[in-house]
C-alpha cells in the first residue's frame, strides 16, 4: 500500500496568498515535486495508487520546490497585481498556466523609538543630586574635601566649610557629617550646626566659656532636628578656628587628626558603646548595650553612643560633644577631618604620613590629591562605607 502526501504553500510563509485559496492554487498539477523514498519501510504488496505520478515506493512525500530567484525579484507589475485588492481572492490571478505565484518577503515592523527617562526629565531635579552622586570634591581657601559613596544607594555623608568669618581671614569653620538611617540628619546638620555654634560663640565675652558655647550649638541643632519629625541621625566632627586657637568638637565616631611636625595627634575620641565610660553612662540611664556580631550597639541597634538625631534612642544617645582647644603653633601643619569610613581602615599616623608629602615642603601642594589617595587606600582595604576626608592647611591661620 502506498500513499501520497501533498504539502502546499502555507499562508504563514506566503503572505501574498489568501487564507481562502482555491483548490487549484493549493494543489497545482504542474508544480514540481521532490520524491523521498522511505527505503527502510517494507514495501507494500497492495496495488499501486491509481495516480499516474505515483512511484513504486510505499510512500511519496510531495514537497513543493521553492520558486526560482527570478520569481523573488519579479517585476513591479507582478508585485502590484498580487498586492492589489482584486488579487486578494486568488494569488495566481494574471499568471499563465504552470506559473508559480510570486512570494513576497515579510516586512520587518518599524522600530519604536522609546525615550530614556532621566531624573531631571521626570522629577525636575538635577541630573546628579548629591544623594546619588558617587563622588564629590571641593576646594577652597586653605581646605580640600573629597567624598566617595560606598555600597549604599545614596550617599549619607555631608560637609560644610566657611572661611573669613566676619570678614576675618584668620577665622573659619569646617565640619564633616556622617549620616546613618538616611541622609536627612547629616544634611540638616551641615546647614544648621555652623550657624548655631557661631551664634553662641559670638555672644560670649569670656573665652573660657567657648566650650560651653559649642555645646549649646550642638544641642540646639539636635533639638531643631527633632522638630523636623525625621528619622535617622548623624555623627559630627567640627573645627572652629579663631584667635589663633583651634576648637575641635565631635559627637560620634568622626575623627580629627592633627599633623604636628609630621606626628599624628588625635584631637577627638570616638563615641562608641565599647568605651567603658560611654557604656556606664548608658547603663546609669536605664539603657543597655549588646554585643552584636562583634560590634557593641546601643539597645542592639546603633554602633555609636553620641549623635545628632536618633531620637528614638534618647536619652541614651546624646548630642553633647566633647571639645578640645589647641593653640596654633608653627609646627601645626594640617588637620584631617574624616568619617569612620577612613579611620576603620587607615591609622592616624598612616594618614598623616600619606598626606604630608603632598601638602608640606613642596612648591605646589596638592591637598585634594592627598584626600583622594587616603580614600582610595581605605577602599582598597575593603571599606564599603561612605568615606569623607577633609584636609585643612593650618599655616594661613597662624
Amino acid at each position: 500500500m502506498s500513499c501520497s502526501v501533498a504539502v502546499s504553500n502555507s499562508p504563514v510563509f506566503s503572505p501574498s496568498s489568501s487564507l481562502f485559496c482555491s483548490r487549484t492554487a493549493i494543489l497545482s498539477p504542474s508544480a514540481e515535486s521532490l520524491n523521498l523514498t522511505l527505503t527502510h519501510l517494507k514495501p507494500s504488496s497492495s496495488p499501486a495508487s491509481p495516480s499516474a505520478s505515483s512511484p513504486s515506493s510505499p510512500f511519496m512525500l510531495r514537497l513543493q520546490k521553492p520558486p526560482p530567484l527570478s520569481l523573488l525579484s519579479s517585476s513591479s507589475a507582478v508585485a502590484s497585481s498580487t498586492s492589489s485588492p482584486s488579487s486578494d481572492s486568488d494569488s495566481t490571478a494574471g499568471l499563465g498556466p504552470g506559473s508559480v505565484p510570486a512570494i513576497l518577503k515579510r516586512k520587518r515592523p518599524a522600530r519604536l523609538d522609546i525615550p530614556v527617562a532621566t531624573p531631571a526629565m521626570c522629577l525636575g531635579l538635577p541630573a546628579e543630586p548629591c544623594e546619588v552622586r558617587k563622588e564629590l570634591e571641593s576646594e577652597g581657601d586653605g581646605y580640600s574635601v573629597y567624598c566617595k559613596r560606598g555600597r549604599r544607594e545614596a550617599m549619607e555623608d555631608r560637609f560644610s566649610a566657611s572661611v573669613e568669618l566676619q570678614g576675618d581671614s584668620k577665622q573659619a569653620f569646617f565640619g564633616v557629617f556622617d549620616g546613618h538611617g538616611g541622609a536627612k540628619a547629616a544634611e540638616f546638620a551641615a546647614q544648621k550646626l555652623e550657624k548655631n555654634i557661631l551664634d553662641e560663640v559670638f555672644k560670649i565675652k569670656d573665652e573660657t566659656t567657648v566650650e560651653e558655647a559649642v555645646k549649646e550649638g550642638y544641642l540646639k541643632t539636635d533639638a531643631d532636628f527633632f522638630k523636623e519629625d525625621a528619622a535617622g541621625g548623624t555623627c559630627c566632627v567640627t573645627a572652629l578656628i579663631r584667635n589663633r586657637n583651634l576648637l575641635v568638637s565631635n559627637a560620634g565616631d568622626c575623627r580629627a587628626v592633627l599633623s604636628r611636625g609630621g606626628t599624628a595627634e588625635a584631637l577627638t575620641s570616638d563615641h562608641r558603646p565599647s568605651r567603658e565610660d560611654e557604656r556606664n553612662r548608658i547603663h546609669s540611664l536605664g539603657g543597655y548595650v549588646d554585643l552584636c556580631r562583634g560590634v557593641w550597639r546601643v539597645h542592639g541597634s546603633l554602633a555609636v553612643s553620641r549623635a545628632i538625631g536618633d531620637h528614638h534612642l534618647k536619652p541614651w544617645v546624646i548630642a553633647e560633644p566633647e571639645t578640645k582647644i589647641v593653640s596654633l603653633e608653627p609646627e601645626c601643619e594640617f588637620l584631617i577631618l574624616a568619617s569612620d569610613g577612613l579611620w576603620d581602615k587607615v591609622s592616624n599616623q598612616e594618614a598623616v604620613d600619606i598626606a604630608r608629602p603632598l601638602c608640606t615642603g613642596i612648591d605646589k601642594p596638592v591637598p585634594l590629591f592627598a584626600c583622594k589617595k587616603l580614600v582610595d587606600l581605605s577602599v582598597s582595604r575593603g571599606s564599603s562605607d561612605d568615606i569623607s576626608v577633609m584636609l585643612i592647611q593650618l599655616g594661613q591661620y597662624i
